[in-house]
């Protein structure tokens, strides 16, 4: 091997669990590579504790070298600003002696420290070895025989690395889908509530009601007592009672199993005092052994009064305190109210549920004016309208079509007022002289006194007296037509996973179909979403549920990758094709101090169309979470859900696919594309507000994430998306025009004999075309029955063009709301406008592709109750047709499709209801 040049070749694959030095939970790592004076380094990973890079470098080896080492240092950039631009992350140090001569399988190597006070951990993924001309020579073994089935993993591994995990050196194709589990469901049931979707999770009920006739300890002679409880490693206190010998709490706490150590309770009472040590009144303490336990529907345990002890050797202390303490399941009537263990108390990181405030659609009918007063007597007016409802929603008419002092509109101006109507509809008659605008007058009308419609029934017009400012003579009137109109659904989710269909009044409600059902049972290998202050990774997750008007949170489990929530919710449903929307976030609100400037950050979301759910089964399964980075899509951890479709009647669920999708207004007085879409924003802007007055408040973040804010929004990768979308769609054509190509080269005769034989039966007898083309696709339908799939369809990381980026500038685009380079305002404009323009086309190729999409779900099992009514449908065809002429049925359908206007109803066709009721993969496209 003398002469022969050699190369030291390093692959670096990835890393694990290293620690976080960012500042807010995570790393952005890098490797530097040292070796001979050489020096060379990877790509930095943003915002991941586990990298992967997949690079390989090499390095020119000097024949009077024969030993030294290899060092890999990996850092975290740092852009603070402080002038540090990098920390330690550890290193590993590899003897050149050791290295092999061929490649060989990756090595897990430990990250070392550098100095005595360096804090490292993790591991380092490399595959080193030495290489030479000769030696790829030999290496290549052309004398073995090829593999049929492709070449050997190990040969696959060497010519294309893949990303790494922990603990393996490849990704799994499981690992971005849906896994089902088996939990052990129903030891939590509670007869009113039925807790049958979630896991049994005990816990230590304390209810502490009261004490009498404590001891005074202020020189007022009253005391501020306050109870402290201690189990194990948890300790919590009630509210302080100012001034008083007989106080009343009336406090519950939950202390999980899990945290209860040893097998006492220790109860003590204090007197709060601000200058000194509080001051001990007496305790008691409980036998965990004794303690009973309770199961719903039993009523509450009694309490009872235990007289107060003093410490040993100080006499005896006065008073007594009423508790009750058993065992009892998140089931049980006071567990929703109390202090939990694992939420760190704070009482507005419980449960709770949230209600969309009531929305309707403003309509105003700008008519026309009179008498305007204006202030060049020569030049007729040009005025238009100006409407403004709340902070946010500003709509303007067209300049009027008759130049006049009594100008012309005949104009709908469309807005969204949410129930208690407390705004005011503000209305200025403006027109523009020269580079201002000047007001004629303006009109204020209180939305409590506009009436109400549900119908399409036109309201009363009204004329208006204008009101002009430093005028106090006549500025003219104005007639407007102005209705709450509640035969629509005001829109507030995208139309593609939307969750709610129904009117907003509420006589036009049809009867609700079935119960949904939703156990949130926990979240697996979260990773850490911010840092504490001894500089460890944490996370405090919560989930979000939406579906209809109603919104659950679950309470906040502190510093866990892995909670445990087991809470469960029901909503009633009252159209099958609707979508239920969870989303998990990581709590920033513990400290009061920022929870005004700190925003709570997203984990994942999960959609789940109900359609594709079959009724009264019990789906358990681990969903990805998966979310947008600028890297690519990142797998955040595993949500584990329970959910159950419930229906008294099968008929009622399979009618409703017959039903038109949105309320009759929709389609007798219809609202334009762009019309619904700004009003949708505008609905999403006064939920997200409401919700935010609520006690606890819903952070508006995490409301425009559950609505997806952002569907309009240009992106290459989702243009990309829809267009392989449309290509899967279009490949099925292309493969029956392959197929037809290969009968017409006779590729199989025997194939290409029977196609003749079957054309010339059909010539032959036209009549049996139509039956049997729909006898086919039952057929079809029928044996994809089996390969139907048995998990509702989830987030695709694939299917969303996220798993492999080419250029990550095409998602810096994504991530640019407002462009960072800083040009001239026509260039930004031109920018943005290219940007709609683009999220347009990227909508209707969305749309595109639903349409190929629902065609293709006929037959695919993915919505069972939809298949099984066309096959129905198919098989019913079948028959009819093979028994009635085929030019009976050819003349009764031209007729039908010719049919004069008189006799066409201005709602959907049935099947046209029933296919804009199928799924599409839309809902599964992050």
């Amino acid at each position: 091997m003398a002469g022969v040049p050699r190369k030291l070749v390093v692959e670096v694959l990835a890393a694990k669990a290293l620690m976080p030095k960012d500042g807010e939970g995570s790393s952005n790592a890098y490797c530097v590579l040292d070796y001979d004076g050489q020096r060379k380094r990877t790509k930095v990973k943003t915002k991941d504790l586990d990298p992967t890079w997949n690079e390989k470098f090499e390095f020119l080896m000097s024949d009077l070298v024969t030993g030294g080492d290899l060092e890999v240092n990996v850092h975290n950039e740092r852009n603070s600003g402080t002038g540090r631009r990098s920390s330690f992350l550890g290193r590993v140090v590899i003897p050149i002696s050791s290295v092999p001569l061929k490649p060989e399988a990756a090595r897990w190597y430990p990250l070392q420290k550098r100095g005595l006070f360096s804090h490292i951990k993790g591991d380092l993924g490399l595959k080193v070895y030495t290489s030479s001309d000769q030696l790829m020579k030999e290496t290549k073994m052309p004398s073995e025989p090829k593999d049929p089935k492709g070449p050997k993993p190990d040969m696959m591994a060497d010519k294309q690395p893949m990303p790494m995990r922990p603990n393996m050196l490849t990704v799994p194709e499981a690992d971005f889908t849906v896994k089902e589990t088996n939990p052990e469901l129903g030891k939590a049931v509670d007869y009113n509530h039925h807790y049958d979707l979630v896991e049994h999770m005990t816990y230590l009920f304390i209810r502490i009601v009261k004490a009498r006739g404590l001891a005074a300890k202020d020189a007022d002679g009253s005391s501020d007592p306050y109870v402290r409880l201690t189990v194990g490693h948890v300790k919590a206190e009630t509210k302080i009672v100012k001034r008083s010998l007989d106080p009343e709490w009336n406090q519950v706490f939950a202390v999980g199993e899990d945290k209860v150590q040893g097998g006492t309770l220790e109860l003590t009472v204090w007197d709060a005092d601000k200058i000194s040590k509080d001051d001990f009144l007496g305790g008691f303490m409980f036998d965990l052994s004794e303690v009973p336990k309770r199961k719903p529907p039993e009523s509450p345990l009694a309490p009872q009064w235990y007289k107060l002890e003093a410490k040993s050797g100080k006499g005896r202390a006065q008073g007594e305190i009423m508790v009750a303490v058993w065992w009892g399941t998140q089931a049980d009537e006071a567990f929703p109210e109390a202090w939990h263990s694992d939420t760190g108390g704070h009482a507005h990181f419980r449960s709770k549920v949230y209600l969309s405030p009531k929305l309707w659609y403003l309509r105003v009918n700008v008519i026309e004016a009179q008498d305007l007063n204006t202030r060049d007597k020569a030049r007729l007016p040009e005025p238009y309208v100006k409407a403004r409802v709340g902070p946010y929603q500003v709509v303007r008419s067209r300049i009027a079509t008759v130049r006049s002092a009594s100008p012309f509109w005949n104009e709908d101006l469309m807005f969204v007022a949410a129930e208690p109507f407390d705004d005011v509809l503000h209305l200025l008659l403006e027109e523009r002289v020269g580079n201002k605008e000047e007001v004629l007058g303006e009109v204020r009308i209180p939305l409590s006194t506009v009436e109400r419609r549900i119908d399409g029934r036109p309201v009363p017009s009204r004329w208006y007296v204008l009101d002009k400012s430093g005028n106090q003579g006549f500025s003219g009137r104005i007639h407007l037509r102005v209705s709450l109109d509640g035969g629509y659904h005001v829109m507030d989710e995208s139309l593609n996973y939307t969750s709610c269909n129904r009117p907003t009044a509420k006589q036009l409600w049809r009867p609700s179909l079935g119960v949904l059902e939703l156990g949130i049972h926990s979240a697996n290998n979260l990773l850490p979403m911010k840092s504490t202050k001894d500089k460890r990774g944490s996370t405090d997750a919560y989930c979000i549920a939406k579906y209809g008007p109603k919104w659950v949170r679950t309470r906040t489990i502190f510093e866990s990758f892995s909670p445990r929530w087991n809470e469960q919710y029901t909503w009633e449903v009252f159209d099958p094709c609707t979508v239920l929307t969870v989303g998990l976030f990581d709590n920033r609100q513990a400290n009061p101090e920022f929870a005004a400037t700190t925003k709570d950050l997203p984990i994942g979301k999960i959609r789940i169309r109900l359609s594709t759910l079959e009724s009264d089964r019990v789906y358990t399964n681990a969903y990805p979470l998966l979310i947008v980075t600028p890297q690519g899509i990142k797998k955040m951890g595993e949500l584990e859900l329970a959910v159950r479709l419930s229906s008294a009647s099968a008929l009622n669920l399979m009618h409703a696919y017959l039903q038109p999708p949105l309320p009759r207004m929709h389609y007798f007085y219809p609202l334009d594309h762009k019309q619904i879409e700004s009003l949708r924003v505008a609905a999403m802007n006064i939920v997200a507000l409401r919700l935010m007055r609520s006690e606890p408040a819903m952070r508006q973040e995490v409301v425009q994430f559950m609505l997806d804010t952002d569907a309009e929004r240009w992106s290459m990768r989702r243009s990309k998306a829809n267009y392989y979308r449309i290509m899967a769609v279009l490949n099925g054509v292309m493969a029956i025009m392959n197929w037809f190509a290969d009968i017409c080269s006779w590729k199989s005769p025997v194939t290409t004999v029977l196609v003749h034989v079957l054309f010339f039966i059909l010539v032959w007898y036209p009549e049996l075309l139509l039956p049997t083309l729909f006898l086919y696709m039952f057929l079809i339908g029928a044996w994809n029955y089996r390969f139907r799939s048995r998990a509702p369809p989830f987030m695709d990381a694939k299917l969303s063009q996220g798993e492999h980026i080419g250029d990550l500038d095409e998602l810096e685009e994504e991530f640019n709301v407002v462009p960072a380079n800083r040009a001239q305002e026509v260039f930004k404009y031109r920018y943005e406008r290219l940007r709609g323009v683009a999220g347009r086309i990227q909508n209707a190729l969305g749309d595109l592709a639903t349409m190929g999409e629902r065609v293709q779900s006929l037959l695919s099992w993915r919505d069972p109750r939809a298949t099984a009514i066309f096959i129905g449908f198919c098989l019913l065809a079948a028959i009819t047709l093979y028994v009635t002429p085929f030019k009976v049925v050819a003349i009764l359908l031209g007729l039908y499709a010719l049919r004069h206007p008189q006799f066409r109803d201005p709602l959907p066709a049935v099947p046209l209801n029933f296919f804009s009721r199928l799924p599409s993969q839309s809902d599964r496209i992050l």
